[in-house]
């Protein structure tokens, strides 16, 4: 295992992060528990959840597993879903953010979260606002490290600039989708982030699984999927063209004695504008299978084989940007 900076900060991450959605839900405590201290001792030191993870009982099994260990993890949640039926109970208020910041605290059983998100755009909300919240935070030592998720390049630029103008703790990472279908993030948010000098961790590196290569579009998504389970990855990745994509991505891992999911994501890790991959299991041994990927590196023609099939999805358009 290798560990990153993260950004422009002193701060060291694992270049594989263990995703929690689907514990307490998809997964019950035993096996999440079991997931858990597969990734401890395979050097993972870095853990992702959020309060809108299974109800908040992603972030109480992850508390539970992190009990006697806290103090050797960089440990991450996020805050922006409902909470309850109150119309102040979601988005990023700073009535809302302190709020769920004690509530995240308490589930987890730590009174520090090393990285916390804003886990998406709150166009409601004045950015001065969001952000005067987290550096509360940062100042009261419950939060190490402020971030974002899912904001696009000038949502990013623009909360920078505002932490600078104001003097307030910025958001020193970003998480993003990112893999093999899914590279739009190279246009414009990578080279912000390498200017800015703000650390990305990537989810969906294996496209909710279409780049396992278990799923052909053939059939219906078994119902044990994030694709039976969750409408959103079905209207993100289950498409005619994608399964197209991910047929001749599954031929050159072939033709390299590849196994798909560790060819996605051992070319996501090849990226060293990449600080971290969000790699998420149902089971132990599905973890393991998942780490096989630390040992692979593709070799450029591979690479150059990606490439083309990116191009067939997002065929080259003269750009606004010079």
């Amino acid at each position: 295992m290798q560990y990153k900076k993260m950004g422009r900060t002193g701060l060291k991450i694992s270049e594989i992060t263990l995703g929690t959605m689907i514990f307490g839900q998809q997964v019950d405590e035993a096996e999440s528990l079991k997931i858990m201290d597969l990734a401890f001792e395979k050097g993972i030191n870095s853990f992702d959840t959020a309060d809108g993870y299974a109800g908040g009982r992603s972030e109480e099994i992850v508390g539970k597993a992190l009990k006697n260990k806290r103090h050797a993890v960089v440990l991450a949640s996020k805050v922006y879903s409902k909470q309850g039926p109150g119309p102040n109970d979601s988005g990023l208020s700073r009535e809302h953010i302190l709020q769920a910041a004690e509530n995240s605290l308490r589930r987890l059983g730590t009174d520090y979260l090393d990285i916390y998100y804003a886990h998406h755009p709150d166009s409601t909300t004045p950015i001065d606002e969001t952000l005067r919240a987290f550096d509360s935070l940062v100042q009261q030592g419950k939060v190490r490290y402020a971030a974002c998720s899912n904001y696009r390049a000038g949502q990013l630029v623009r909360a920078l600039a505002v932490s600078e103008q104001r003097n307030l703790a910025r958001f020193d990472c970003i998480q993003t989708v990112y893999n093999l279908i899914t590279r739009d993030i190279e246009t414009e948010l990578l080279p912000t982030c390498a200017d800015e000098g703000v650390g990305v961790v990537v989810y969906n590196p294996l496209a909710g699984g279409l780049l396992t290569g278990k799923h052909n579009g053939t059939a219906p998504p078994p119902a044990d999927t994030r694709f039976g389970q969750n409408p959103i990855y079905l209207e993100r990745y289950w498409s005619p063209v994608n399964f197209t994509a991910v047929a001749h991505l599954n031929k050159i891992a072939a033709a390299n004695n590849r196994k798909p999911a560790q060819f996605a994501l051992a070319w996501v890790l090849g990226n060293p504008g990449i600080a971290s991959a969000i790699v998420g299991a149902s089971s132990a041994a599905q973890l393991a299978e998942n780490l096989g990927a630390l040992d692979v590196k593709l070799s450029p023609d591979e690479t150059k084989a990606c490439d083309d099939v990116w191009l067939e999805l997002r065929p080259p358009r003269f750009f606004y940007g010079r």
